[in-house]
This record gives C-alpha cells, structure tokens and sequence, in this order.
C-alpha cells in the first residue's frame, strides 16, 4: 500500500490525552467557549495570502499530472503514472474538498470559481474535478451528512458499521486481507462514487415529495443498468469520467503512434489503481481505530458535539507544504471536522493551538503517523479490534 506515497512522513509519535472517558469535562462548555475564539481568531485575517496559497497547491498537483502525461506515451511506467495519480489526488483531497466546504467563500476577492456554489459546476466539473464522484453528490453524501453524523450510525462513511460484513464472516483472515486489499485499489469506483450517488439521489427524491426511504440502497444498485438508478449512475459518473480518462487523453496522443497511445491508456489504468490506493491511505483511517470513538445518537449540545469531532477524528504528521502535499491536507482532519469551512493553510495555524486546549480540558487528541492508522484501519475491517463506544456519560 506504500506504493503511491512514498514519501509520506510516518515517524510521529502516537499521543493520545489518558482521560477516565471523554464524557467528563470539568467545563465542557469552557472548551467550546475557547474553540469558538480560536475560530474567531482564525477568520478574522483571511486574505490573499490564502488565494494565493491555494493557487500554489493547485499549480503542484496540475504539474504532476502535465508531468505524468508528458512522459506516459513513452512507455508503461510507475514513475508517469504515479505523477498523474498524485495530480488526481490533489484534485480531490485538497481542491474539491476544502473549495466545496466553502472553505474560500470568506476571503476577499475570491474568483467565483473557487466558491462552494460554483466550483466543478456544469461544464466547470471536466476541468476543475474530473472523477468518477459526482460534485454535487460529494456536497451532500460528505458535505451534509458524514461531517453532520461524523461517527454516528448516520454517518455514511462509518468504516466499522459498513464493513460489519466482513467483520463477521467466517472466512479466512486472509482472504479478508484479500478484500481489503481489492477496495483499497478500487473504492473510488466501488465504494465512493456510487455511495455518494445514491445518498444524492435519495435526498433528491424526499425533497421533491417522495417518500422518506428507511436505509439506503445496496451500492451493487448503481451498477445495474436495468434499473432507474443504475442508468443513471452509469450516464453521470461512469461514462463521462471512463470516457475522459481512458478514451479521450490516450486519443490526444495519436499523432504518435499506436504505442504512444497504448502507453497513455495503460499508464492511465495504472495511475487509477495508484491513485486509489492513495486516497484510501490518506481518507479511510480518518476515523477509523481502536482508541477513535463511535456514537450512538446525536450530540446533546455544541460542546458535546465539538468534543466528538476530536475523539472520532485523528491527525497524521503535519508541518509544511510539501508533507501537508503528500498526506493530502487529510493529516488535519481534526481541526477540519471542527471548522470544515476554512482554507487549508488556517489548518496547520490552528493545529498547535488546538491541540493545546484538548490538553487544557482533558480530551484526548490522537496524532499518529499514516501507516500506523492504515493498520489500525485494516484490524477493524477485518475484525480484529472494535472502536470505542460513547455511551452515556458516566454518574457520580
């Protein structure tokens, strides 16, 4: 799995506050109270040092991917196709995620194309965010309801609940590894893009009248083109995507050749595989562990809500431009769930500061480095460990 991000950081050191259980607090809603400036604080110089950082971020991962695609009709290689995997994921995890959070709306003299309303709209979505995942899909499975449920049985991204299946079959640990291992190197296709269309497509439906559906659709559901959904999954997500990656791009470089255009084509396929596995190194250990908390139910109150946003969510190594590249801008993911809304350069600012009040009032706040959380994501896939419960808070 080391494949696409060999040059991720991996050596912090895993901490992790002792508390008897998250639950008490002497002053919950003194944390909530000092979040609440330190958001303040972060707001209130936004400015074009965050455009332009931003820009930045976005020439390096459109560098990668022109690099890739400048070497890929030479021949099938690593060293192409993982330039225009890290290129797609930098589309991703770092423009669309933070851009859709609207997390550019705020600062002055943004261009329309970097607001929530606008980015990867319409005709917009082949340039700013070519995927299999719809753009307005991504807005409401991950936008509305995974940072709105973040560990809760609601939340559609909950690794432990979605793979219950896996975790009590009785199959062999390591035909167990073997499914794991699949997902990682396709779940963009097999998992994200078709979970959050669905969840779409379900909303789509309650908001214009038709009945509020008790769970949701099975995710073999959008692959079958006999069915309403299936159709439609297939025109919105698959083709255009499938049409521009592997038919489209590898055409461009006909004028030289058949091999030329074979190479793009299998550099291209490779890239996809690379590219997943990245994103799944980087995305699913978010909050996913044995000493991350699930819930049950929704939070009694904003402090209650802002503790669970730490306990459920975990950091990796962070520091500069070039480790915050590599991880993605994921390795903030707790500072992000508790202000989805700001521009990643306010994430490594806040950092510190955050995990300074987590020590003030006693929430435990887990650092640890990406590897690390990818086994400790895999033993709860497969079985071997269980996340921590938050139950009712303890009395006396």
């Amino acid at each position: 799995m080391t494949l696409a991000v060999p040059l991720l950081v991996d050596e912090v050191p895993r901490t992790s506050l002792p508390t008897p259980h998250p639950h008490v607090l002497a002053e919950p809603e003194a944390f909530a109270q000092d979040l609440q400036a330190l958001k303040q604080e972060l707001e209130s110089s936004l400015g074009e040092a965050d455009l332009a950082h931003a820009r930045k971020i976005e020439r390096w991962g459109r560098a990668c991917s022109a690099l890739g695609y400048a070497t890929a009709w030479l021949m099938p290689n690593p060293v192409s196709a993982l330039l225009i995997a890290q290129g797609n994921t930098a589309r991703w995890t770092m423009m669309a995620h933070h851009i859709t959070h609207r997390g550019y709306d705020k600062v002055p003299g943004v261009p329309a194309h970097y607001t929530g309303k606008r980015f990867a709209t319409g005709w917009r979505r082949f340039l700013d965010w070519p995927d299999w995942i719809h753009p307005q899909a991504w807005r409401h499975e991950h936008n509305v309801l995974h940072h709105g449920h973040t560990g809760e049985t609601a939340d559609p991204d909950l690794v432990e609940m979605n793979t219950e299946w896996l975790r009590q079959s009785r199959m062999p640990m390591l035909a167990k590894y073997a499914l794991v291992a699949f997902f990682a190197c396709t779940w963009k296709v097999t998992y994200y893009a078709p979970n959050t269309f669905l969840e779409w497509r379900r909303f789509e439906r309650k908001r214009a009248g038709g009945a509020d559906e008790s769970g949701t659709l099975p995710l073999i559901t959008a692959f079958n083109p006999f069915t309403v959904e299936g159709r439609a999954f297939w025109w919105t997500c698959l083709l255009p995507y499938a049409g521009l990656r592997f038919v489209l791009l590898p055409a461009l470089f006909a004028p030289l050749g058949a091999w030329a255009v074979l190479s793009v084509f299998a550099n291209s396929v490779f890239a996809e595989v690379l590219t997943n596995i990245q994103s799944f190194v980087l995305i699913a250990p978010n909050h996913a562990g044995d000493d991350l908390y699930r819930f049950e139910g929704r939070a009694r109150s904003s402090a209650e809500f802002s503790v669970r946003q730490v306990v459920g969510s975990v950091n990796y190594a962070t520091g500069n431009d070039v480790v915050d590249f590599l991880h993605g801008w994921l390795n903030y993911q707790i500072e992000h769930h508790l202000w989805p809304s700001l521009p990643m350069t306010r994430y490594r600012q806040a950092q510190p500061k955050v995990k300074a009040l987590c020590e003030k009032h006693g929430v435990p706040y887990v650092q640890e480095g990406v590897f690390r959380r990818v086994k400790r994501l895999v033993d709860i896939m497969v079985g071997r460990t269980s996340m921590r419960a938050w139950g009712p808070a303890p009395r006396g």
